[in-house]
């Protein structure tokens, strides 16, 4: 019996490769999992600035993409059609976050998660030296940039950290590409007052999302693709 060749994804184009995912190959939906999870959880935590509900609804967007990848016409990159899934998904569920916070409010009932999740914090074990400085300065630059304004902050995480360009960004956040540079440059502006310039060269390490997270993400992903279509 012959074996099959293992196609190369990454020299496929876009096109191509929303194909094979419509046609439900694990591989090509693995890959496209694997290739956009750290954009996908950077953005998503942009908008709503909780690690637990970003992945959520990255989940959530992928679920979306893939019952609809069929109809990907490559008018954009497949990345930033997933990157505008994402938003849309985030963005929907903040506004539902502040239509409940809103009537907890009405009612007199206060939120504690944010005191739980200290509270929770505190009784981790303290980890080695060097790791604890490392998870402190992201802690610290993760708190500077939540810090920023909401219309600021994923245009910072897209391009800052991201590395998109000013014209995807602006796709993916249906702004135009000057809105894009304006709010850059004052994110920046804004960042530069909080954090010292040997804290800002470590951006790129901020929001981890690979590893053991980012296999456990794409496994439950592919369970639930496939669940679907029995």
């Amino acid at each position: 019996m012959a074996t099959q060749a293992k196609i190369n994804f990454e020299a496929l184009g876009d096109v191509k490769l929303a194909g094979l995912c419509a046609a439900r190959d694990c591989d090509a939906i693995r890959h496209i999992i694997t290739a956009n999870n750290q954009r996908m959880f950077r953005t998503a935590w942009s908008i709503l600035k909780d690690r637990t509900e970003s992945e959520e609804a990255v989940q959530a967007a992928y679920l979306s993409a893939f019952s609809k990848i069929g109809s990907f016409e490559g008018r954009s990159s497949l990345a930033t059609w997933l990157t505008r899934i994402i938003v849309n998904e985030a963005l929907g569920r903040l506004r539902a976050n502040r239509r409940r916070r809103a009537g907890l409010e009405v009612q007199g009932v206060a939120v504690l998660d944010s005191y739980r999740e200290m509270m929770m914090r505190g009784s981790d074990p303290v980890p080695p030296d060097s790791a604890l400085a490392r998870a402190q300065l992201r802690q610290l630059l993760e708190q500077a940039i939540r810090g920023l304004p909401d219309a600021f902050r994923s245009v910072f995480v897209l391009r800052e950290i991201e590395g998109l360009t000013v014209e995807q960004t602006a796709e993916a956040l249906e702004l135009r590409p000057a809105t894009v540079k304006t709010r850059l440059l004052r994110a920046r502006r804004r960042l530069q007052e909080a954090l010292a310039p040997e804290v800002r060269s470590a951006l790129t390490g901020t929001f981890p999302f690979a590893g053991a997270d980012c296999a456990a993400l794409t496994e439950r992903v592919l369970i639930m693709v496939f669940d679907g279509t029995k």
